[in-house]
């Protein structure tokens, strides 16, 4: 087998703490669903192994072990933090990293039921979050940047899924965010990635943020989008009200990105139906419905 066809079970799981931290070898071990650059395996009750596998490099998984240690301490909602590392091996040629868990259930197949508490506690997070960062936090290569430096992206999600009845708003949208001005204040440390599979909720509102291996430092809008991506019908407008730092054309820049990611999240769910790698067939509906959230902008 090649490395990345390598069957990741509890078993080698289990082989790889004996080899590397022997005390924590004995904890229950139990597969998490979903994951697609990593594989995430619950340990004992507090803590989760995340397991390199589709990515092809670790950066991701390094970026994690050396920048979450610095945030989390500030961060208002609990987010996983590297306690383990886990060293490329003869028995798994990959990175792997013992972290805490966030309990709670993915979004993905939740339901957020406490829309305005949920609008105040990601506004307070990314209120948090969003300090302007050092000058050796990572810069994202594939996302980052001014919505017209995405307009390939954006058009080959367009041809391949926007909706026939809505492709008129969803390009005026987009085209809105394009002529948006740029974000002008220092590089912010931003997610990159929040989306219904990376957040976790409980008792009907967000209770916790996973997966930064995307994070870098740049324009806040990358994870402003969330206001429509992950929160229900109505609450985005009270969202930007307590977030309170982003500006009109900050709105719009977010606003066009957020169409970017639900037309992604439409792509993977058709991706699913065909059986490809990564695909998530219960994100179609998920994207279509946040994209129409989206359009209407509250």
């Amino acid at each position: 087998m090649t490395d990345t066809e390598i069957e990741i079970t509890a078993e080698l799981v289990r082989d790889l703490l004996r080899e590397q931290h022997p005390d924590l070898a004995g904890l229950a071990i139990r597969e998490v669903a979903g994951g697609w650059g990593n594989q995430m395996w619950r340990l004992g009750d507090e803590l989760a192994v995340r397991m390199q596998r589709m990515d092809p490099t670790p950066e991701l998984q390094l970026k994690e072990r050396r920048w979450l240690p610095v945030l989390a301490p500030r961060l208002p909602l609990p987010v996983p933090t590297p306690v383990r590392f886990g060293e490329p091996s003869e028995r798994f040629p990959k990175h792997w990293t013992v972290m805490t868990w966030v309990p709670g259930e993915p979004l993905d197949h939740g339901l957020i039921s406490r829309g305005d508490h949920a609008a105040d506690t990601l506004a307070d997070f990314l209120r948090a979050l969003h300090v302007e960062a050092p000058a050796e936090a990572p810069i994202a290569t594939d996302r980052g940047a001014h919505p017209s430096d995405c307009t390939d992206g954006f058009e080959n999600f367009f041809r391949a899924v926007a909706p026939d009845d809505i492709a008129t708003d969803v390009r005026a949208v987009w085209d809105e965010a394009v002529a948006a001005r740029a974000w002008e204040g220092p590089p912010v440390w931003v997610h990159g990635d929040l989306h219904p599979a990376n957040v976790v909720v409980s008792d009907g509102t967000l209770s916790g943020i996973v997966d930064f291996g995307a994070m870098f430092a740049g324009d806040p809008a990358w994870d402003l989008a969330a206001a429509w991506l992950l929160l229900p019908a109505g609450t985005a407008s009270r969202f930007f009200d307590v977030y309170a730092q982003a500006d009109e054309a900050a709105i719009r820049r977010a606003r066009g990105l957020a169409a970017l990611k639900c037309l992604f999240l439409i792509l993977m769910g058709q991706n699913g139906d065909r059986g490809l790698p990564g695909g998530k067939p219960h994100w179609g509906p998920v994207g279509r419905a946040a994209l129409e959230r989206v359009l209407k902008g509250v």
